[in-house]
């Protein structure tokens, strides 16, 4: 019998932190996930976590575990594979510690993530995006720290760890107005300021009155905003846009939906999908296909091109809206 405790452990503080430097975000993803799974043996098994051996996390029980994710926990296909690629690295760096059960370990390095639908990218026009920027109540700190947030976060695009992560060194205003971050795969990279976002953190650091290292956007008690605070604000302030621009009313807004409205007002104003790339922080350009796909009025100029001979060139539009009603029935 080998406990499973040890592995587990080595794999955190030998692995993960010693060998590949991970980050914390995939230290923390990794966690969850392990803890999850563990939690789950020691209840089906009836032991302790501590008293877990490896021959008990076999691949009937993790198959058993994937599916209590989906339909218990409610959790999507592609959170169910995040959660199997931590199992199938703690099963991986189990391999090389205990031959004794590479059967056991084989069997579950071969359980297979699923297959899933990839949803067009959501983002938000314009309009949305202003009546978003002007909802919070400016005459009040909280309203102008919210302001200048959401104004960071539509012009750079940042994730939204990246956007809280920030300090107030982060931020240069001089000549070639820019700010900096650590991004995915401790990745550094600079975003340029527009004169709008250059203007709103010179009034915000000024009042902010923070040191170098400190959070650029902090609670009111100084500490540095959560993930959870940034969509609690974002839904709080959409809810307040509504009023001014009823469709955002109809959509969901998160700080991702942000970064996504970010990339295709890049894409409108014809930059280049490696630039596009490299301004959101992504390793490879084609990523950024997402958003070509997501571009109907890229679709629709190139369904303008290839018109069939003797055809107004140009979307199809009904005739009537009361024969429309009538067609659609």
């Amino acid at each position: 019998m080998t406990a499973l405790a040890p592995t587990l452990q080595a794999f955190f503080t030998e692995r993960l932190a010693r060998q590949k430097n991970a980050s914390p975000h995939t230290v923390a993803a990794y966690r969850d996930a392990l803890r999850m799974l563990v939690q789950f043996a020691a209840r089906r098994i009836g032991t302790a976590p501590a008293r877990l051996q490896i021959e008990d996390v076999d691949a009937q029980l993790v198959g058993a575990f994937l599916d209590h994710l989906e339909h218990d926990r409610g959790n999507s296909a592609r959170s169910r594979n995040s959660r199997l690629a931590a199992i199938h690295s703690l099963f991986g760096f189990a391999a090389l510690r205990h031959p004794e059960h590479a059967a056991l370990i084989a069997r579950v390095l071969a359980i297979p993530a699923k297959r899933c639908d990839r949803a067009v990218v959501s983002f938000r026009t314009d309009e949305e995006i202003d009546a978003l920027l002007t909802a919070p109540n400016t005459s009040r700190w909280l309203g102008r720290r919210d302001h200048t947030l959401l104004l960071v976060a539509v012009q750079t695009g940042l994730r939204v760890f990246e956007l809280t992560a920030l300090c107030c060194d982060d931020v240069h205003l001089g000549h070639g107005a820019h700010v900096r971050c650590l991004g995915k795969g401790r990745r550094q990279r600079c975003t340029p300021l527009n004169s709008q976002t250059v203007a709103a953190l010179q009034a915000w650091i000024h009042e902010r009155q923070g040191q170098p290292q400190d959070p650029l956007f902090p609670t009111s008690r100084g500490r540095a905003l959560t993930r959870d605070a940034v969509a609690w604000l974002l839904t709080k302030h959409a809810t307040t846009a509504r009023t001014s621009c009823p469709s955002i009313g109809a959509k969901t807004i998160t700080p991702h939906v942000l970064r996504h409205s970010t990339a295709m007002r890049l894409l409108h104003a014809g930059v280049d999908t490696s630039v596009i790339a490299l301004w959101l922080g992504h390793e490879k350009t084609d990523t950024v296909q997402i958003y070509l796909h997501a571009d109907l009025a890229l679709k629709e100029r190139a369904l303008a091109r290839t018109a069939p001979l003797q055809t107004t060139p140009g979307r199809y539009r009904p005739p009537d809206a009361l024969l429309d009603f009538l067609e659609g029935l």
